[in-house]
């Protein structure tokens, strides 16, 4: 059996490419915490709603799972390298981290983390 991560991230992946927010605002628990690119650490699955609605639609991700670990049967998470890309040739590397939680038979995104990947220092 494989890790819960990896049927999480291939759900949020094309939901994100599919710019559907409101379907990765479901892949969240409801008091879920979120920081993506911008300075503050979101809240809740409304929160990541508006966060996704604001992503431009030409933007895909390209997923590379790093690591993969379990806590007994309730919780999951890992490591992956995403590769956020552009139509006009953007591209945005980072790394994320995800702490997921079973709820009820679904595992969701309990904490979400990404930070981008510097070439230069």
């Amino acid at each position: 059996m494989s890790n819960p991560m990896h049927e999480v991230l291939k759900r949020w992946k094309s939901a994100f490419d599919g710019h559907q927010p409101a379907a990765m605002a479901d892949l969240f628990t409801s008091d879920a915490l979120f920081q993506g690119f911008g300075p503050e650490v979101l809240s809740g699955r409304e929160s990541v709603r508006d966060y996704y609605e604001a992503v431009a639609r030409d933007r895909s991700a390209d997923v590379t799972i790093l690591h993969t670990y379990e806590i007994g049967d309730q919780v999951a998470g890992g490591f992956a390298d995403v590769t956020f890309r552009g139509d006009d040739g953007w591209e945005a590397p980072v790394h994320m981290s995800l702490t997921l939680q079973r709820d009820g038979g679904t595992w969701r995104i309990r904490q979400y983390h990404v930070s981008r990947v510097m070439t230069e220092h």
